[in-house]
């Protein structure tokens, strides 16, 4: 399945920043999620594996640039109107958990189709919602209508490796989690829906951090915040790997919201102190490679870790987020 995950990082890395104004987002959104859509709907065509790898490969490659063309679009509102990220963000996060409660549901009851059902209606659904006008347009500025060549390229990476690089190893970091904490807490004896609530405590964790961002975060700059995430993850990965006692568990849980959601409003003030194009550029590069790419290559790792130190991979997470806490941005680009 390697081929059908690669248009995920070409979506996201050379799709997305082709839109260097952001007064053209939303048509470039709705355009993406249109063809979103189309692809979408071609699940329902056919059930041959050529059919499919080709379907899987043109929805991702469409379907990935709609996540950080829709933060950027967020971080260009936050200039305009100054829009709370945080309490738009977690209507993201509410969504996720009613829609894998719902389509879990309906599997059960009907069969894989209610999948491909809920997808599709999704899909469709998002493709609607960007159909509305919104009362405040992005604006654009004649001076961004630069090119995003090799030199530009460079220059973000140059300017940005110490914040690209500290995303990375702590969102990178959560391998371990995603890949494996269910199967290890099931093997500590925690039933399937025990497991369950677990992971739902990390979502409600970050629900309401979402919720509470601006008050609480108000005076943290995007350094201070990701300096709060490593010291989360530094916390949270050691005690899965030491305990598997429910009481280490649960609080491994909420401090979910530090090390994802912490890190993920960091990267947002970040990228939000940048300009223009260099929003959907850095934007983009956040989203493929610390949100795709470090997850992707770490959950590889973590595999061949789990084998061989069972919940010793925790430990291996943890030591991850200590670079972070050394190679944080000095200062935010302005």
């Amino acid at each position: 399945m390697a081929p059908a995950w690669w248009p995920v990082f070409l979506g996201s890395l050379l799709i997305a920043p082709r839109v260097s104004d952001p007064s053209r987002l939303i048509a470039a959104l709705r355009v993406l999620a249109l063809l979103t859509l189309l692809f979408a709907l071609a699940f329902w065509v056919g059930s041959h594996v050529a059919w499919l790898l080709a379907v899987i490969i043109g929805f991702n490659l469409f379907f990935s640039p709609l996540v950080p063309l829709t933060d950027a679009l967020a971080n260009t509102w936050q200039k305009q109107i100054t829009m709370d990220y945080g309490r738009v963000r977690l209507w993201g996060s509410i969504a996720f958990v009613i829609g894998s409660a719902l389509t879990g549901k309906l599997v059960s009851l009907f069969d894989y189709r209610a999948i491909l059902l809920m997808l599709s209606l999704g899909v469709a659904s998002m493709l609607l919602g960007m159909l509305l006008k919104p009362s405040v347009m992005p604006h654009g500025e004649s001076r961004q209508q630069q090119g995003a060549g090799l030199t530009a390229w460079l220059t973000l990476v140059r300017q940005s490796w110490r914040f690209l690089a500290c995303v990375c190893l702590l969102q990178g970091a959560h391998a371990a989690y995603y890949g494996f904490s269910a199967i290890y807490w099931q093997q500590a004896g925690y039933s399937a829906s025990a497991v369950g609530y677990l992971w739902s405590l990390g979502v409600v964790a970050e629900v309401v951090i979402f919720a509470l961002s601006k008050k609480v975060f108000r005076r943290f700059s995007a350094r201070d915040l990701l300096l709060l995430s490593a010291v989360c993850g530094l916390i949270r990965w050691g005690l899965m790997g030491w305990t598997t006692a429910l009481p280490g568990l649960l609080l491994a849980q909420i401090l979910h919201c530090g090390t994802f959601t912490v890190c993920h409003l960091a990267a947002m003030r970040y990228i939000a102190a940048r300009q223009g194009s260099e929003v959907i550029r850095l934007q983009a590069v956040y989203s493929a490679v610390a949100m795709g790419g470090s997850i992707a290559i770490m959950t590889v790792f973590a595999g061949f870790l789990y084998q061989h130190l069972h919940q010793g991979v925790f430990w291996v997470m943890a030591l991850l987020t200590i670079p972070a806490l050394i190679i944080r941005p000095k200062a935010v680009a302005t």
